[in-house]
């Protein structure tokens, strides 16, 4: 067996081991149980301290042997590195290779143990002596392993990032290595000091004086935008790039090269930064581990919406198009950190958490983990399996969903995303200006959350587009294009948006479009002089508007009196006449200079829509996404409904059920959500398809070119329909 026989298969795993490693007996009891249920796949994680302990003496046995076992029971084998838990010898090598926080002291942190952060922060790679071991490491222990058929996949990075602030208070890495790297991006970004001093409106006469800011607080400045922009893209990317390149080189089979994080980074760039180091981007996934103070009801619905339909449909737009879209580890049992343990997942979260995964395109699935965690510092958490045991209603609802998945592998382990009809911007200068700020950058991704769940809510497939791919053919596909908070922005970012409005597309844009350039300075007359033309606007007023009820989600306590107007409800005009959005953070009024008013604030202009060339450009004078997770209101739904069919976006069906689908030719999945506390049945419209089936077996009444569907509460079914009338497979 082999990568390309394996890819007809959908990749149903769980991760077998890390250290410390159970005995091998109970291993392999495990790895055919996981078979015996219908599992395909298991994930080893390999450890660079424990696999070359000291400098040129490898033991790669007890991978070998589970390998080959794998190979036997017919299942493929996803193997990961862990390159930053690091052996001790290097150090003593390379006493200059351990990372620098911004205090300027070296992180004195040798990782014993993969717990807690799978030796993160580990070596700084910039190091040219620490990078030229690991690339030894690593070829070997691919040219060694490679020889396997049955590994169908590489990881290159456990949960890529450093995670240096959260658990050791420092922002990394300042060490002369990392600094002479960022010094060189900056030269091939600018060009010379002159270029970079006319940007930063600096007086640099010497490279060697260019340096980030180096307090560990919050400041938008040129440099501290920069540096960000550099550590997780440039930095870590080059990190990433040179793994894969080494694994490409020693690899007899050229399987596929991938990476994971922990979560998505929503609204930032740096996901497609990633995706494109290497084949494809994955994502860690544990839906229950985020608490909340809501009621039942809402804590269920954010589990699936935040933490699994969200960031999985943010990892699918940051991956190339036709790429696999991975759920690298995802949550098998109770979240367990120290001796604080979560609820134990039952059958219906299982089966919740994976179909929604699936609804957002994901291909494969690795469990963490398959049998209870032995370290003590997550101690018997995270599995499909309890300590003892070979059985849990939890295991066999992930195998039972595991094995419909695969009946139809062909779709939902393909790259089967039909596409969206709207795409949510993403632009990496605003998201790092955003978390320079001390106060207020949070209300990015507040605004592109909601812009995303209300499309959700009223089954408008959605998608998010990078500014990079804006001039990229399929970009002008999308009915809509909406873009959030848009309060750092190049004016070179605004052509490329005039250039998909004029050629017929919609652009969506909220409050102060460039109050601030890509440099991180203000821009004269409050908004990006690129944006004033395309709007066809100049801003009038500006002012904060509080919140209803005395709410303080998002607003800063006022300096003075006079700052806030009342909580205030924009009326439509022209098109959306009738209607009302709710306003916040700003109200941002404006002066038509050849758009018309849609959205009125005591009467003055707050929202102006101005067409170009063939398309139109729609310009709101506040954050319309906020209210989709907070103070939510039927109207300002509706308002966002009616804009986006005035954008010719539209509801892929009407109902309660939220609907979304996967589709190939001849053969498509139709998946069901039910996000209330109460059963809803409704009639399913299904003309033109010869056969309909429930993925997981539940009784189906057809009845001409209907189906009556009942969905439980907060439960999705699936149907999958085959043969349509007309369609070649």
């Amino acid at each position: 067996m082999n990568s390309q026989t394996f890819g007809t298969r959908f990749p149903l795993g769980s991760h077998l081991c890390r250290e410390p490693m159970p005995p091998f007996s109970e291993l392999k009891r495990d790895m055919a149980n996981l078979k015996k249920h219908g599992f395909n796949l298991v994930k080893l994680q390999e450890h660079w301290m424990i696999d070359e302990p000291l400098e040129g003496r490898y033991d790669f046995s007890r991978y070998e042997e589970l390998i080959e076992q794998a190979a036997r029971l017919d299942m493929g084998v996803y193997l990961g590195l862990t390159c930053e838990q690091a052996p001790g010898w290097l150090y003593r090598k390379h006493p200059d290779c351990r990372m620098v926080g911004h205090d300027g002291l070296p992180i004195v942190y040798d990782a014993q143990t993969t717990l807690p952060a799978d030796g993160k922060p580990g070596p700084c790679y910039d190091h040219p002596g620490a990078a030229a071991d690991q690339d030894r490491f690593i070829a070997t222990l691919v040219r060694t392993l490679g020889r396997f058929e049955n590994i169908v996949v590489w990881n290159t990075w456990q949960e890529i990032g450093y995670w240096a602030e959260p658990f050791l208070g420092k922002a990394v890495c300042f060490c002369p290595h990392t600094l002479a790297a960022f010094r060189a991006y900056l030269r091939e970004r600018f060009g010379d000091l002159d270029e970079l001093n006319r940007a930063w409106n600096t007086r640099y006469l010497d490279w060697e004086y260019v340096l980030p800011d180096l307090r560990n607080a919050k400041h938008p400045c040129s440099q501290n935008l920069a540096w960000r922009i550099f550590m997780e893209n440039v930095q870590i990317g080059s990190v990433l790039k040179r793994r894969a390149a080494v694994i490409r080189e020693n690899d007899p089979l050229g399987r596929p090269v991938f990476a994971h994080k922990s979560g998505p980074q929503i609204g930032s760039g740096v996901d497609w930064t990633y995706a494109r180091c290497q084949d494809f981007l994955g994502s860690s996934s544990y839906p229950a581990w985020r608490g909340g103070e809501e009621s039942l009801a809402e804590m269920v619905v954010n589990e699936t919406y935040g933490n699994i339909v969200l960031p999985f449909d943010h990892l699918r737009g940051s991956n190339r198009p036709g790429s696999p879209l991975w759920a690298s580890e995802f949550q098998g049992g109770p979240i367990s950190v120290g001796f604080h343990k979560g609820r134990v997942p039952s059958p219906a979260d299982i089966r919740r958490w994976m179909l929604s995964a699936v609804t957002s395109g994901v291909t494969a699935i690795s469990f963490w983990v398959t049998r209870a965690e032995i370290a003590s510092a997550e101690m018997n958490g995270f599995s499909l399996l309890d300590s003892e045991g070979d059985r849990t209603p939890r295991f066999e609802e992930a195998a039972r969903v595991g094995r419909a998945l695969n009946r139809y592998a062909e779709l939902f382990a393909a790259s089967s995303w039909p596409g969206g009809q709207v795409a949510i911007l993403v632009n990496e200068d605003n998201y790092q200006f955003c978390q320079t700020l001390a106060q207020g950058g949070e209300n990015l991704v507040l605004s592109l959350r909601g812009w995303h769940r209300m499309c959700w809510e009223n089954n408008i497939a959605v998608d998010f587009l990078s500014v990079d791919e804006l001039d990229e053919p399929r970009a002008r596909n999308y009915r809509a294009i909406v873009m959030p908070f848009p309060i750092c922005l190049a004016d070179a970012v605004v052509e490329k948006l005039a250039r998909y409005v004029r050629s017929g597309g919609n652009l969506i844009c909220e409050a102060a479009p460039g109050r601030v350039n890509e440099q991180a300075f203000a821009n004269r007359g409050e908004l990006s002089p690129a944006a004033r033309e395309l709007f066809g606007v100049s801003q009038k007023s500006f002012t904060m508007v509080a919140e209803p009820d005395g709410g303080e989600i998002w607003s800063p306590k006022a300096w003075s009196f006079g700052e806030y107007l009342d909580p205030a409800m924009l009326e439509g005009d022209g098109p959306l006449t009738g209607l009302r959005a709710r306003a916040n953070v700003y109200i941002e009024t404006f002066a038509c200079r050849g758009s018309k008013p849609f959205l009125l604030y005591n009467k003055a202009a707050a929202g102006t829509v101005r067409r170009v060339g063939r398309g139109k450009a729609w310009l709101l004078g506040t954050y319309i996404g906020h209210n989709a997770e907070a103070y939510r209101d039927p109207e300002t739904q509706a308002f966002v409904r009616t804009l986006l069919a005035q954008c010719g976006a539209k509801p892929e069906r009407e109902g309660g059920l939220l609907f979304r689908r996967r589709a190939i030719r001849g053969r498509e999945g139709w998946f069901f959500t039910n996000p209330s506390e109460q059963a809803i049945s409704e009639p399913v419209d299904v003309k033109g398809w010869k056969k309909v089936e429930d993925m997981l077996g539940e009784k189906l009444v057809r009845k001409g070119d209907t189906v009556e569907l009942t969905v439980q509460p907060f439960d999705i079914r699936v149907l999958v329909l085959s043969d349509k009338t007309g369609s070649k497979r």
